[in-house]
């Protein structure tokens, strides 16, 4: 048995912005344990795509 371990968790969260609204993002997490006690948070990830939208307008070939 490991008395210090390391453990990454994801989960997904819904989360607001005013200039994208609501959407919903993977969070992972990377948490030190002491037997099976959470002491420390090293690390959050929130991963979020920022792309640009689809405009059929911009997509519309003039020639």
């Amino acid at each position: 048995m490991k008395f210090i371990y390391i453990k990454r968790q994801s989960v997904t969260k819904e989360l607001y912005r005013t200039r994208t609204e609501l959407k919903n993002s993977k969070v992972t997490s990377i948490t030190k344990y002491f037997l099976g006690i959470p002491i420390k948070e090293l690390h959050t990830y929130t991963q979020t795509y920022y792309g640009r939208k689809n405009n059929a307008i911009e997509k519309m070939l003039f020639i």
